[in-house]
């Protein structure tokens, strides 16, 4: 991953409550201006037939795509079940990625408040297909557990937790919750664009091997990270985080090690059990 030519941690304190305002301001904004328009498409016969009325239609599809040939490169198999963290009133990821480039796959979307859900459902109801491929969960994710094992890949959205802080405690959640070796795909920002979007550093995903991260250098702002959840878990050293997992080669050989040392203990005993056998019996026969 390339250098951050701007590390937002060094910033003066003034700068640092500025940025911190200005992301708060561009993800209401962006809130407001995804209802708007989901309204406005919710009023066609056909909304899914007018996305591109959107303004920002094309970045979504330039994002959509790049997201899913990163998930292509360490995902062979074609995802069933995919869960959707921060869909808003206007789930245009989901939506591209069902329609046009995981047309089997079914999508769960998460977000906490009914009224984007309910604008979002509205957007399928003459769509035969996706109506029954797009479901739609009212919850905050911090309270949804079991269900999270049932995805391959979970998305969270780059307005998910507002700063730096509040994302890694959703990371952790999902570390925790979401299955073995499932792949985690996150939005970050890089740069300049750390003023508009909160930034997760590779080290921030604690329970994830971070596969790839990649950084932009079109009209498209966010950042993309993958990672997979770490599959043999191990104990945690450090407190409240729940298990740790370890990298499937590393647990592996451990494992090899373990068998190993195991076997050479009992060959150690087997011997010395032989040993003191033959010696009492040299013992006993001198004897007789």
């Amino acid at each position: 991953m390339p250098p951050n030519p701007i590390d937002v941690t060094k910033l003066c304190k003034k700068v640092q409550e500025m940025r911190s305002k200005l992301i708060r301001f561009c993800g209401e904004a962006e809130g407001l201006l995804e209802s708007h328009y989901s309204t406005i498409l919710g009023s066609y016969e056909n909304p899914l037939d007018h996305l591109n009325i959107f303004p920002h239609y094309s970045n979504y599809l330039k994002l959509s795509l790049l997201e899913f040939n990163i998930l292509s490169q360490h995902y062979t198999h074609v995802p069933s079940k995919i869960g959707f963290v921060g869909s808003g009133p206007l789930p245009l990821t989901s939506i591209i990625l069902a329609s046009k480039l995981l047309t089997n796959t079914t999508f769960h979307n998460y977000d906490i408040n009914p009224l984007a859900n309910s604008q979002a459902i509205g957007l399928f109801s003459s769509d035969s297909d996706l109506s029954k491929r797009m479901f739609f969960h009212t919850n905050n994710i911090m309270n949804v557990t079991n269900a999270l094992k049932d995805y391959e890949v979970v998305f969270l959205a780059a307005l998910v937790g507002m700063d730096k802080k509040d994302k890694v405690k959703f990371v952790d959640h999902l570390a925790k919750y979401m299955a073995p070796v499932a792949l985690l795909m996150l939005r970050s920002a890089h740069g300049a664009h750390a003023f508009l979007y909160p930034v997760l550093d590779p080290c921030d995903l604690r329970g994830f091997e971070v596969l790839s991260v990649f950084h932009p250098t079109n009209e498209v702002i966010n950042s993309v990270v993958i990672a997979r959840k770490y599959a043999i878990p191990a104990n945690s050293l450090e407190e409240g985080l729940g298990p740790i997992m370890l990298p499937i080669k590393l647990s592996y050989w451990i494992n090899v090690v373990a068998h190993r040392l195991l076997i050479h203990t009992a060959l150690s005993e087997i011997m010395i059990s032989s040993h003191n056998f033959y010696g009492f019996r040299r013992r006993v026969c001198k004897t007789v």
